[in-house]
């Protein structure tokens, strides 16, 4: 990933930044009402959700993601692939 957006100060290399981090902990949460989690990207990770949604599907192809958080990437991948078959 060279998109310096996409991947900003990683700790050390092979290793997700702390807003990839960050990305994956707020996807792993569950949300109450339609908004909260919006806002929560919102307020928390200071980006839109759009912005949030296209850093969350490049995530979830990177395998240090993988190696990170296997449960949320593995429950994204499967979701992906969902939606591309019923297209």
């Amino acid at each position: 990933m060279t998109d310096p957006d996409a991947e900003p100060e990683s700790s050390a290399p092979g290793e997700l930044s702390a807003r990839a981090r960050a990305v994956l902990a707020l996807e792993r949460r569950s949300w109450a009402g339609p908004g909260a989690k919006e806002r929560a990207i919102r307020e928390e990770l200071g980006i839109s959700p759009v912005r949030y949604f296209q850093l969350l599907n490049a995530l979830i192809e990177d395998e240090r993601a993988l190696r990170e958080d296997p449960v949320t990437v593995n429950r994204l991948r499967r979701l992906k692939e969902e939606r591309r078959g019923r297209r």
